[in-house]
């Protein structure tokens, strides 16, 4: 069945691909993102409905489906884009392979040296990548103790309806991603990495609409000049190590990226050609993209910017209300369908709040920082923090001798925040992990920022264009957005270490800035004469592609070969270790626990878990994900009984009290001081 299954997702994406050629107009990338937006929002859709009629795990019911809900949502769109032309897919694409390749023929040395650095470094990447998608299993801290855990709970419950985890963000966050997830993990005969695919198609959704939004922006260029613009930007964003390090995992933040970078794709193009189909696309990826994650609501004020200068913006005030009453009824329509069922409405019924319970609106909001003068400035000091963060040689500090080098660089900056009294290590109550200058292996190996295509060029070209002195108009507006964002991470949670995530978005606006290295007259390096600039281009571009490089290759969760760390400690191949040793990588001290778990549960048993809320509960699903688990600690609910149909108890000490015959699986108290948080100490007892 799982051949018939896969037949039906490659005509699923041909169906989609169909659709949209007679949605977009004559553009590759625009092709390219309405099929991901028609795909994305058609799954969800289809998820959101399955779900009410507790079809959740019924893949031939899935498989059908999203062609219904597709056609639907491609009829409705095509009835709002009226006197569209058809257009060959094909032919459109053997004619933009020869324009790529006399782009590339026609380019002087030194943007050929460029070009041909990135290209090669994200081709080796890519490959790795891909091979890291298919042949590793996922092991991200949150997706251990939540994203995945409750994923395997809907498809065993038949349903996403509330149900208590044992973790706060099982019930809380937002389930879109969820549907696409359970769509993939189901189609593809039950492989557990088809939980990536969404988040891998995402890192190459938004670096083809990184590469439209500047072929957008540099409209009215000579091709040659729009094409190195976009290039350019389009493969740094592909090379910037946060961006890269969730392409092979299944955090969210990606997921949200290419949602966002598609609505300003959709905005810009309007902007081109005023043509209204772009707002009603807008609109639809506005609605997925907040029905997504909550965080979306921190971009709001920046995505306000950019619709200021691409649609408010007009000859007259008719005009603008035209555009603007367009835009808000495509937005509201799409809030309908994909923000308000994904769980925000159930949050506040049974939590009272959008986003979830008390507890954790103190540990990672807003509400943390206590009143409005402490969190103005507390927030000022995150502000100077995640500055300080991105000045670092990401990836390249993975070496002992790079961060040597990065810990010398940053010295100038450590006397600086001295002399001016800040106290960024010093005050603690808006931190969730204490601000370091030089940053614990483990917080910038898995969770860098931008490396030094951000403090090289980004920041820069920024301060340049806010100036004035490089002058381009809807940079001013992006760099508005940029920072409005920064501001809003800064501002709404506590410090974290592990933020660099959430920059992606951010870097969205920031990679743009990277255009001007050509679209500008004074910034160009495709001109005779500019050695200095030239070089310190030059220098910023391999060293960007070596820290790429380096994220990948020496990325501790997901390795491609055996490494010793600079702190000493060893790690194997992720294409050689087993099962529960990838899983537990962030938390070694539960390897052993979780091993013999392994080995005494059966595959199909049904076990009662008393966890914590910090337990990882993924890992004991089992090789074939094919273990039933039950919580029966759900979070803030107190210990509930033990389900009759249980046959294993899986529990920490804290939780249930041991008793004779109880199996002792324990925790390596060796490890108490080097982990961010223990494991407790685990317990097995086989029911009747």
């Amino acid at each position: 069945m799982t051949i018939l299954y896969l037949i039906s997702f490659f005509l699923f994406v041909i169906y989609l691909g169909r659709l949209s050629a007679r949605i977009c107009r004559k553009s590759v990338v625009e092709w390219l993102l309405t099929t991901f937006l028609l795909g994305a929002g058609s799954v969800i859709l289809t998820g959101f409905v399955l779900s009410a009629l507790y079809q959740t795990a019924n893949t031939p019911v899935w498989a059908g489906s999203v062609f219904i809900t597709a056609t639907l949502i491609g009829w409705v769109v095509q009835k709002l884009t009226p006197n569209h032309q058809r257009f060959s897919v094909s032919l459109l694409l053997r004619q933009r392979r020869r324009t790529y390749g006399r782009w590339f023929r026609n380019l002087t040395p030194f943007p050929r040296f460029l070009f041909s650095a990135l290209l090669i470094s994200l081709t080796l990447i890519a490959l790795t990548n891909l091979l890291l998608v298919l042949f590793t299993v996922p092991n991200e801290w949150d997706s251990m103790t939540g994203h995945l855990n409750r994923v395997m709970q809907y498809i065993q419950r038949g349903t996403m309806r509330h149900f208590g985890g044992t973790n706060w963000n099982i019930d809380t966050y937002p389930k879109s991603v969820c549907t696409l997830q359970i769509y993939s993990f189901l189609i593809t005969g039950h492989f557990e990495n088809g939980f990536k695919f969404i988040h891998h198609l995402s890192y190459w959704v938004a670096i083809v609409s990184v590469f439209g939004i500047v072929q957008r922006i540099g409209a009215g260029r000579p091709e040659q000049t729009r094409l190195s613009a976009s290039f350019f930007s389009a493969l740094a964003y592909a090379l910037l190590p946060d961006f890269l390090m969730q392409a092979i995992t299944t955090e969210t933040d990606i997921v949200l990226t290419a949602y966002l970078s598609v609505l300003l794709y959709m905005l810009f193009t309007y902007r081109q050609t005023n043509d209204s189909r772009y707002l009603w696309l807008a609109g639809m990826a506005f609605g997925i993209a907040f029905g997504h994650k909550i965080t979306f609501a921190l971009l709001l004020p920046s995505v306000f910017v950019i619709m200021l200068y691409t649609v408010f913006l007009s000859p007259s005030l008719a005009i603008t209300f035209q555009r603007t009453w367009r835009l808000a009824a495509a937005i509201v329509v799409a809030v309908c369908i994909w923000t308000l069922p994904t769980g925000y409405l159930k949050n506040i019924e049974v939590f009272g709040h959008p986003i979830g319970p008390p507890t954790a609106l103190k540990h990672q909001s807003v509400e943390r920082a206590g009143p409005l003068s402490n969190l103005l400035e507390q927030g000022s000091r995150n502000v100077v923090r995640y500055a300080y963060d991105h000045v670092n040689l990401d990836g390249i500090r993975n070496l002992k001798a790079g961060a040597e080098l990065n810990h010398a660089m940053r010295q100038p900056l450590v006397m600086l925040e001295d002399k001016l009294h800040m106290r960024l290590d010093e005050e603690t109550d808006f931190s969730i992990q204490p601000f370091a200058f030089d940053r614990r292996f483990v917080f910038y190996n898995a969770n860098p920022y931008w490396g030094i295509f951000g403090f090289g060029l980004v920041f820069p070209l920024l301060f340049l264009v806010l100036i004035g002195f490089i002058r381009s108009t809807p940079h001013v507006y992006i760099g508005i957005a940029l920072l409005l964002h920064f501001l809003a991470l800064s501002y709404s949670a506590p410090y974290d270490p592990f933020k660099g995530r959430y920059f992606i978005e951010t870097g969205l606006f920031g990679i743009t800035f990277l255009a001007l290295v050509f679209l500008s007259p004074r910034a160009t390096v495709d001109v005779p004469g500019r050695l200095l600039w030239k070089s310190y281009v030059g220098l910023v571009t391999v060293l960007g592609c070596i820290s790429a490089l380096l994220s990948i290759f020496l990325n501790t969760r997901a390795l491609p070969f055996a490494w010793t760390a600079p702190d000493g400690k060893s790690f194997p191949s992720a294409f050689q270790s087993d099962r529960i040793e990838q899983m537990t990588l962030g938390r070694p001290d539960i390897y052993v626990a979780y091993k013999r778990f392994d080995e005494l549960v059966p595959d199909t048993a049904t076990v009662a878990l008393g966890t914590i809320n910090d337990d990882y509960e993924y890992p004991l699903y089992g090789p074939k994900l094919s273990r039933r688990l039950i919580t029966i600690n759900p979070f803030e609910q107190g210990v509930q009984p033990i389900p009759k149909n249980a046959s294993y108890l899986f529990f920490a000490k804290s939780v249930i009290a041991p008793r004779p015959g109880d199996i002792r699986l324990g925790t390596d108290t060796t490890m108490r001081n080097s982990v961010i948080v223990p494991g407790e100490d685990y317990y097995l007892r086989k029911l009747n």
